[in-house]
């Protein structure tokens, strides 16, 4: 069992910046990937950006340039900067953890992001 908190969303202006985190406990060593996806309001659940063990990102094309995802090993931690935000990012942001099949192991409590003048 993995279990995922989220924290770092709320209400930003556009072009302004968040960080999101997200801790990871429980059976660590089965995780293959971490990722975070979003859900817009009235719409289904998207991938924003991936990373594996190994390191390697890939990213929505919406995102490319202005998010960035991290992981911190010791803390069994990854991180989503957000950058340059606009207003079609606001969304529930949820933290999802994944293992080598792609299953899923654990979603996140899911954390709003809002971007409005």
């Amino acid at each position: 069992q993995v279990q995922l908190v989220e924290s770092g969303g709320g209400l930003v202006q556009p072009g302004g910046s968040l960080r999101l985190s997200c801790a990871a406990s429980g059976s660590i060593s089965s995780i293959y990937a971490m990722g975070w996806y979003r859900q817009p309001p009235r719409k289904g659940r998207e991938l924003v950006a991936r990373i594996t063990t190994s390191g390697s990102t890939n990213y929505a094309d919406s995102v490319k340039g202005r998010f960035t995802i991290s992981r911190d090993n010791a803390k069994n931690t990854v991180y989503l900067q957000m950058n340059s935000l606009k207003p079609e990012d606001t969304a529930v942001y949820y933290c999802n953890a994944i293992k080598p099949d792609y299953l899923t192991l654990s979603w996140g409590q899911g954390t709003q992001v809002t971007v409005s003048s």
